[in-house]
């Protein structure tokens, strides 16, 4: 009897149906994006010189949405033209050459042209229900980053404090949902606080013009660590917590003067012994945290050591809460995260600075978008992280065919999708959403 080979070596593959979406998922993206008119938006706000000026809508949105897909160089952006994909992106999909010239054609304006639509991206996204955080409380996390580059012929890539070579922008992000609020790409070899001040203004100024009408508080690390920078914000009535180093003179001689008897104990994420207290700094309260040191073996010495970590803050809660809630900062380092691996921020590309700059606002936006469909599709809820690789496995990397049924456009998904039920519900409350207004 002969046998029938299953195996996979008989599998025949062929790349010849034109009805195929790759990615059909982005069609929840791109119906957030028509709801907010994004790419008038941009015609209007990115004035680019020549050829490369016509239209930056459709390209800019090319670039956003291969990075919503998972794109990190500008040659994926072939993938939204793979099969019928660009039938659910509501725009004409460029191709990477077209996307390089547009990008090379920035220059530093340009590229404060693209923020601005950023910021105003935000205010209208903050508009619609359940995203913006409204008479709320709103809690931003400033940090800076390094994108690290290969290859030295790339203006602005330079080594830093970390020895790496790349760029050091500044990142602002919303504390709960991991918006990415404000980001701003600086020279490699620039120190944590350049520019820092203007970027605290500039960014106060762009949340309120989005909605927030409520509390602000900011959280920052010792970089950030200045009186003009605790003066803005005291100018601006927002509340801060903000790393002090320990070892400062000033610092160590207040944190000298604390009693015994004022540490109170605290739990603490890294086991151990720790234990936090205050005293007053320059009108401030000066909170700080140690933690015993142990010994090689990790027992406890004979006589106890201490590392010491502090903060100023002009928050009234108790000491306690106040430590949790600063040490919560840390969450920044998870949004910066998901804008390197989950929205196309892991490869900074170009030999030019200002095109860089604009891959930067690039991914923001791809970022952002990420979490407002999400949000206003009900796939998460409100405060909740939310990982962009986690959105894009279950709702956007979707294979679907695009074929016409009854003169209807139809997206055939495969059956027994685990989470299609979510994804219907998502796309008609993404539909029903009214238009944002410019």
């Amino acid at each position: 009897m002969t046998r029938v080979s299953r195996g996979l070596g008989r599998l025949r593959v062929v790349f010849d149906d034109p009805t195929l979406v790759a990615n059909a998922g982005l069609v929840l993206v791109a119906t957030l994006v028509e709801t907010l008119g994004l790419e008038a938006l941009i015609d209007a706000t990115v004035g680019l010189p020549g050829g490369a000026g016509h239209r930056p809508g459709r390209k800019l949105l090319s670039l956003v949405h291969a990075m919503v897909a998972g794109a990190s160089h500008i040659d994926h952006a072939n993938v939204l033209r793979a099969g019928a994909t660009g039938g659910v992106l509501g725009h004409r999909v460029m191709a990477p050459s077209t996307l390089g010239t547009f990008l090379r054609a920035f220059t530093f304006g340009h590229v404060a042209q693209l923020d601005k639509v950023i910021a105003e991206a935000l205010r209208r996204a903050w508009s619609l229900p359940g995203v913006g955080p409204g008479r709320s409380r709103l809690v931003i996390d400033i940090d800076s980053t390094i994108c690290e580059v290969t290859g030295k012929k790339k203006q602005g890539a330079a080594y830093g404090y970390t020895r790496v070579l790349g760029y050091h922008p500044l990142v602002a992000s919303r504390a709960g949902s991991g918006e990415i609020l404000a980001a701003r790409m600086r020279k490699g070899s620039a120190n944590t606080q350049r520019g820092a001040g203007q970027f605290v203004i500039e960014l106060i100024a762009r949340v309120r013009r989005a909605g927030a009408a409520g509390g602000i508080i900011v959280r920052m690390d010792s970089g950030f660590w200045s009186k003009k920078t605790i003066a803005i914000l005291q100018d601006r009535k927002v509340r801060f917590t903000m790393t002090v180093r320990a070892a400062d003179k000033g610092i160590a001689k207040a944190i000298a003067t604390i009693a015994e008897d004022a540490w109170a104990p605290i739990a603490y994420p890294a086991g151990g012994v720790a234990q936090v207290a205050e005293v007053d700094y320059d009108g401030l309260r000066l909170v700080v945290r140690r933690t015993q040191v142990l010994g090689p073996d990790g027992a406890t010495p004979l006589f106890a050591t201490w590392a010491h970590h502090a903060f100023l803050s002009d928050l009234a809660t108790d000491v306690v809460t106040l430590d949790a809630f600063h040490r919560n900062h840390a969450v920044v380092e998870l949004a910066i995260r998901d804008l390197k691996e989950g929205a196309g921020l892991a490869h900074v590309p170009s030999g030019s600075y200002a095109a860089n700059g604009a891959w930067l606002g690039a991914a923001v936006l791809a970022h952002n978008l990420i979490r407002w469909s999400a949000l206003s599709g009900g796939i998460v809820k409100a405060g909740t992280g939310t990982v962009a690789a986690t959105i894009r496995t279950r709702y956007l990397a979707i294979p679907a065919r695009l074929v016409n049924r009854s003169g209807t456009p139809t997206l055939r998904g495969p059956a027994r999708w685990p989470w299609a039920t979510h994804f219907a519900r998502a796309l008609e409350t993404l539909r029903a959403l009214p238009a944002a207004v410019g």
